[in-house]
């Protein structure tokens, strides 16, 4: 006779492995994580573990796409709204990705200081692969959008969602390594000079991209970078 599955609390045992996962990659690092590690955090078999995943593979895959469907939700309610025009779209856009990062500032600097170190490198890059999979089509209808409503222009619509999102990859990147700098030398307000001059910087090739009216998307919250160099800083 088949076994039969409940599926609420598969799926309640699944994310809890999940997110055993997530505190451990916090901690540790994707690449030093084991799967005994997980078992003992959870005081699990292994024959348990293995019920839900096959593989470490497996764990980073699901893992990866947790954070894509979380991080899509309240990204669709803005980008499908019928009302909003490309521009305010975008804004939005923005706007809900400041305000979740700004709500989760302190979960988001303990997992920066090992995020961007050689033990996570994988899945680093299978969450920026991920983000450009999810976020790339979304962002290029409404360029799409923009172009037709003569806001936008750019010989490249197809390719503009992509390249939105190379650039504020590479914006995020360039402010990690300024939040995280070893440089014990440079004080707070250089920082905050230094993170708003490359806000600067790749928001200006966001707008150039686009062939958006200039600082039409430039929106920095200065108090919000303070409080993050703040922040940061005390580690």
């Amino acid at each position: 006779m088949a076994r039969t599955v409940n599926e609420e609390k598969y799926a309640e045992k699944r994310n809890e492995i999940l997110n055993a996962v997530q505190r451990l990659v916090m901690v540790k690092g994707y690449e030093q994580m084991t799967i005994q590690d997980i078992l003992k955090e959870l005081e699990i078999s292994s024959g348990a573990f293995y019920h839900y995943f096959d593989s470490k593979t497996a764990i980073l895959d699901a893992f990866i796409e947790r954070i894509r469907e979380e991080t899509e939700k309240p990204l669709l309610p803005i980008l499908h709204d019928p009302q909003l025009s490309a521009l305010e779209k975008l804004r939005g856009f923005f706007d809900v990705l400041d305000r979740i990062r700004s709500e989760n500032r302190d979960d988001i600097i303990q997992l920066a200081r090992v995020w961007y170190t050689d033990e996570n490198a994988i899945v680093r890059q299978k969450v920026d692969e991920a983000m450009m999979q999810q976020r790339g089509p979304l962002l290029t209808e409404v360029v799409r959008q923009g172009f037709a409503e003569g806001v936008f222009q750019t010989n490249y619509p197809e390719m503009s969602g992509e390249v939105i999102l190379s650039l504020m990859q590479g914006m995020g990147n360039a402010h990690a390594r300024i939040f995280f700098s070893e440089d014990t030398a440079q004080g707070d307000q250089a920082r905050i000079e230094a993170i708003v001059a490359v806000y600067d910087a790749y928001m200006d090739a966001i707008e150039r991209t686009l062939g958006a009216p200039a600082g039409s998307l430039r929106r920095l919250d200065i108090e919000a970078v303070q409080k993050w160099v703040t922040a940061t800083s005390k580690g």
